[in-house]
């Protein structure tokens, strides 16, 4: 920090930014505090989404097997590609702290009739429907980790600034201030003792 002349008004200056920047300090422990509650509220989810993802790929793996017995290789891969309506997920946008954060309803059904097989059956139909069932919560993970990520990203900028104010600029203006005071009180000590001198001075001169 500047050198700064040790006046009251300097010390005035100072003790009041410092009470700004415990103000600012407390603002930004306490973001940081909601930004962590909101970060792991929104992993447990993610991860209870990934479970339900997880259950939903042993689904398809089952369907797509039952699939290959009936159809083989070659009759699956001569089946239309399934139609889905809405075709792509539509976010909506809100913010937590000033951070954006999506989310979507995003629930794709497949079009029945759209494109019919030629060689159609049960166990196709089942493998297409469990194949677009995994569109959904594909989605919500995507929206989900870029949630979290532009959480974590805020986060760590929250912490370097309630650090840098902790540890850095808070005791810099502390240690300035504390100085100016101290001069302050020399300056006063040493008034008195010159008023002191002065009184005493006169006081011993003799009278004309």
């Amino acid at each position: 920090m500047a050198e700064i002349a040790p006046t009251r008004s300097a010390a005035l200056a100072l003790a009041d930014e410092r009470e700004l920047m415990r103000q600012g300090y407390r603002f930004l422990d306490e973001k940081r505090v909601l930004l962590a509650s909101e970060m792991l509220r929104r992993l447990r989810e993610h991860e209870r989404m990934h479970a339900g993802l997880v259950e939903r790929l042993y689904a398809a793996h089952d369907a797509l097997r039952s699939a290959l017995q009936r159809h083989g290789l070659d009759g699956m891969q001569a089946h239309p590609a399934a139609s889905i309506a809405p075709a792509s997920p539509q976010p909506v946008r809100a913010r937590f702290l000033g951070v954006p954060v999506l989310s979507t309803d995003f629930a794709p059904k497949t079009i029945e009739g759209a494109e019919a097989a030629i060689d159609a059956s049960p166990e196709a139909g089942a493998c297409r429907d469990a194949f677009a069932a995994l569109l959904e919560p594909l989605a919500r993970l995507g929206v989900s980790g870029g949630n979290l990520e532009r959480l974590a990203v805020e986060y760590r900028r929250t912490e370097r600034r309630a650090r840098a104010l902790e540890n850095v600029l808070l005791p810099e203006v502390e240690g300035a201030l504390s100085t100016i005071q101290g001069q302050l009180e020399l300056a006063d000590q040493e008034e008195a003792v010159r008023i002191r001198l002065a009184s005493f001075a006169h006081a011993s001169a003799p009278a004309l």
